[in-house]
């Protein structure tokens, strides 16, 4: 009676040291009023499970004293071989059921902590990266969840004395024939993990990839599709991504080249582009959509009957295109008013 008492003693103690430290944990996270409901109420469910697992074999201990007082200690009869059995086994079965569902709950919360923090980046009213990030942290659990159930599965079968090897092996040729089948697949799937992760492109941008150019319409594990110029869909899988150009990262540059005949004084054409340039940041149509003054570096090169002056805008993204075509439109006004010729071909 006082092996069984004194094992439920220790059992309590260790629930609340438990407690105690979950609770240390759990508000030592940085994490906001939003989320910090959820991890709590994962901490809960944490602390449920050790509970269970505690006074469980708390429990099973209480039974070992019990017949070891009622001197049933060698294989006598089929009950005291069936209870030899529970006491040998069942802690066991208790400690690996109950233990797995701790280490994914364990393994949960800090995947929740690790989507805060991926997301904490960025604004809350940027539904894109609030979507991956919830994207991400799906994946893992999903993950964890299936590693830790399988090992778990396994370990239990042990514990009934069932041969495991044939699940094993049977295991090990299913996830090789998986591995030459959908090496394609599992290679899309990784890399548009890491896509997703690193936060390379996103829906809306203008992009170039293996050098074809459009806007991103949508960004999945396994595919990210955008559409040309000419409105055609095209569905690029993630692990055929050789290069990728982001057009529209940050900022983004309005680039005309602009063709005039060797007879041209070219420090007039110039002088007539920055006024131009001049002219458009005035604007208060335009004003928001440039981010610097016209940059005229000179000439870039020079072809058979021309010489090509670069001129680009330094100009917020997805907005570079609209600048670039007014700066064409006022380029051609403004030249066929002061008498400048570009070069026809």
């Amino acid at each position: 009676m006082i092996e069984a008492l004194l094992a439920f003693v220790v059992a309590a103690a260790l629930v609340w040291l438990a407690g105690r430290i979950i609770k240390s944990v759990l508000a030592r996270l940085d994490v906001d009023a939003e989320n910090r409901a959820a991890i709590q109420a994962r901490g809960k469910r944490i602390m449920r499970a050790l509970t269970l697992m505690a006074y469980a074999i708390a429990a099973v201990a209480s039974i070992s004293f019990g017949l070891e007082r009622f001197g049933i200690t060698e294989p006598q009869w089929n009950r005291d071989a069936v209870a030899r059995w529970f006491l040998r086994h069942g802690v066991n079965i208790i400690i690996i059921g109950v233990g797995a569902t701790i280490v994914v709950r364990v393994l949960h919360l800090a995947i929740g902590q690790l989507q805060f923090k991926i997301g904490r980046r960025h604004a809350k009213t940027d539904l894109e990266w609030q979507r991956r990030a919830a994207t991400i942290s799906g994946l893992l659990e999903s993950l964890v969840t299936v590693v830790i159930g399988f090992v778990a599965v396994l370990m239990l079968l042990r514990e009934l004395s069932l041969d495991i090897m044939p699940i094993l092996t049977g295991a090990g040729i299913a996830g090789l024939a998986i591995g030459f089948g959908a090496q394609n697949l599992v290679r899309d799937v990784i890399s548009g993990f890491f896509l997703i992760l690193e936060d390379q492109v996103r829906v809306g941008d203008l992009v170039k990839i293996n050098g074809v150019g459009g806007l991103v319409e949508q960004i999945n594990l396994r595919t990210i599709v955008l559409r040309d110029a000419e409105g055609a869909v095209q569905v690029f899988p993630n692990g055929t991504v050789g290069t990728l150009a982001n057009l529209s990262k940050h900022y983004a540059y309005a680039v005309v080249d602009v063709r005039v005949a060797y007879s041209e004084h070219l420090d007039r054409v110039m002088a007539t582009i920055d006024e131009i340039g001049a002219s458009l940041e005035r604007d208060p149509e335009w004003k928001p959509l440039l981010l610097a003054p016209i940059d005229v570096p000179g000439v870039e090169s020079i072809a058979e009957g021309c010489s090509v002056i670069r001129v680009r805008f330094k100009t917020l993204p997805l907005n570079q295109n609209k600048v670039a075509n007014e700066l064409r439109r006022r380029i051609v006004t403004t030249f066929a008013a002061r008498g400048i010729r570009p070069y026809a071909g």
